[in-house]
């Protein structure tokens, strides 16, 4: 940062994340022309134009694009510096981003737990997203740690471990899908009312790929972004789809529904993965939780089997 200002930089990074110069104002608490003003400045520096003006706000040209990138490699670099001369005083503080998706919050939580009691001082911010906005939000460093079922191939992305787990149909007791011969095809499956996630989950898009490929197409007659939302649905009366260690991890869902096994291999060999971005340079706080949390997988999501 020696020919640049690192404040400017910031002006402008804010601006681009917000989506405008005012949201970018009201977030650093600062009046309009001030960030206008920085940018204004740092496009000087640059001889070059960093932002394109549009009704709906701001986005960034080539240049400026090329600016983000190195604002936030500088960024990740001062956290790792940060956190490596933290560690030589015992991991004394720090914080972790963690983006995982929502069926995870159960086991997630008991990791964070486990950690904490090791390393109190150090703070974990976790967000609950899609499976989409997981990856986007590790591969772009919003993220330090990401949690999600069904992972997608990406070039960007390193897998620290990945646990395998059936998916099951989760319905009440009462349902008469429990009197089908089991395990489930996806035939007889379409037949029934069923609630599924939004498109933008993983659990969703494992199904449209098997759908595909038995012929098959399921028709939801509800449709949510919310697991909770789901299960509420079957224990109604209806049934939905969802991994059978998120069904186990709940109690109160676990002994309200039954689960049904699938007469599918890819859904009864699906996966789950703890991950990061592919080149980035984990502190030790992340990497030693990213240890305890793939430990507990072990623990609870290996050899997982549907209930008989």
């Amino acid at each position: 940062m020696s020919f640049l200002q690192e404040n400017r930089i910031k002006f402008f990074y804010e601006a681009v994340q917000h989506g405008s110069v005012r949201a970018a104002a009201d977030f650093l608490n600062v009046a309009p022309s001030a960030v206008s003003r920085q940018i204004s400045q740092l496009e000087n520096e640059l001889d070059t134009v960093l932002i394109e003006r549009h009704r709906r706000g701001i986005k960034p040209t080539e240049a400026g694009e090329e600016l983000l990138k190195y604002y936030k490699h500088y960024l990740i670099q001062q956290e790792l510096l940060l956190d490596n001369l933290k560690s030589l005083q015992g991991l004394q503080s720090g914080t972790i981003e963690l983006a995982i998706g929502e069926g995870f919050i159960n086991i997630v939580s008991k990791a964070m737990c486990v950690f904490a009691e090791k390393y109190p001082d150090i703070k974990i911010v976790l967000s609950i997203h899609s499976g989409n906005d997981v990856l986007r939000k590790v591969v772009e460093d919003d993220a330090h740690v990401g949690v999600v079922f069904n992972p997608p191939q990406h070039p960007k992305i390193r897998t620290h471990y990945t646990a395998m787990h059936p998916m099951i149909i989760a319905v009440g007791k009462q349902h008469s899908l429990n009197n089908e011969a089991t395990p489930i095809t996806m035939s007889v499956l379409k037949k029934y009312p069923l609630a599924l996630p939004d498109l933008a989950h993983g659990v969703r898009q494992l199904i449209e790929e098997v759908e595909k490929e038995e012929n098959v197409t399921l028709t939801p007659n509800v449709i949510s972004n919310n697991m909770t939302a789901l299960h509420c649905y079957a224990s109604h009366g209806g049934a939905t789809i969802m991994p059978n260690f998120m069904l186990k991890s709940m109690p109160d869902w676990y002994t309200s529904l039954n689960s049904l096994p699938f007469d599918n291999q890819r859904l009864n060999n699906t996966g789950s993965a703890v991950f990061t971005r592919l080149g980035r340079q984990l502190g030790p706080g992340p990497s030693e939780f990213i240890k305890c949390l793939v430990a507990l997988f072990k623990q609870e999501l290996d050899n997982d089997t549907p209930a008989a």
